[in-house]
């Protein structure tokens, strides 16, 4: 026979840690959203990122773009230097 009070309070400790996997998985998904939306801040003008695009010489650039696949004709700086981040991963914590 199983005691009802058992069955309670471990449906409720159960119910507790499902809300707070789904309270954790919501937090990450919103800093996550956030940390893309400033990366793409960042590449959304020529000026906040100047120093990054600065210090890719254009030849080693553009090579590097080529050798991942990343298209160059016609495309400014800063596009193709976002692209191979998203490309690499690198946008989000530093991985």
């Amino acid at each position: 026979m199983v005691d009802e009070s058992k069955r309670r309070l471990f449906s409720k400790k159960y119910l507790l840690q499902r809300v707070g996997k789904v309270m954790a998985g919501y937090e990450a998904g919103v800093q996550e959203a956030k940390e893309k939306e400033d990366f793409d801040k960042f590449f959304g003008s020529y000026e906040s990122s100047y120093a990054l695009t600065l210090a890719y010489p254009d030849d080693i650039l553009l090579e590097t773009a080529r050798r991942e696949g990343v298209e160059t004709d016609g495309r400014e700086k800063t596009a193709i230097v976002k692209e191979l981040f998203e490309k690499k991963g690198n946008y989000f914590h530093g991985s």
